[in-house]
């Protein structure tokens, strides 16, 4: 149990902590300037993806596809959800404080881009033929390409 949940949980953390420094850099950094903290929250919301592509590639090497995306999936949900309900008492505000609207945007943002970036290292894994699949394959093509036993006559 601890070796399938340990490493979303993991991944979840490491997509909040993410959201986390953005958070803190808007609030030391931009202060009450609105184009500096869209800029800053965009460059997270890349920045989650991006932490995504390597994670996506790792985790796939390693698993049935199967596994990758509903593990993926939990993980970038449950950090998602920490994000835009945790996530903003960070920044000193409230999680609702905008409105439910923005909640929802920045829910699927978050979502989508760290879907996008899971996809990109998944492509890439995938094109260097490094998966569970393309493994399973070559390995089968190994075993049936051998030459059969040479049976002597008598």
């Amino acid at each position: 149990m601890k070796e399938r949940w340990l490493p979303v949980g993991l991944i979840a953390g490491g997509l909040f902590l993410v959201n986390v420094i953005a958070r803190l850099v808007v609030r030391l950094g931009a202060g009450s300037d609105d184009d500096k903290q869209i800029t800053i929250g965009l460059w997270a919301l890349f920045a989650v993806g991006a932490v995504m592509i390597p994670v996506a590639f790792w985790y796939a090497r390693r698993h049935p596809m199967i596994r990758v995306v509903g593990d993926l999936g939990i993980a970038v949900v449950v950090a998602c959800l920490l994000a835009v309900l945790v996530g903003p008492f960070v920044s000193g505000v409230s999680p609702f404080s905008s409105g439910v609207g923005l909640v929802f945007r920045q829910f699927f943002y978050f979502v989508g881009l760290s879907a996008i970036g899971a996809v990109l290292g998944l492509l890439a894994l995938m094109t260097m033929g490094m998966d569970h699949k393309s493994q399973s394959w070559k390995r089968y093509i190994e075993r049936t390409d051998s030459k059969p036993r040479r049976i002597v006559k008598r």
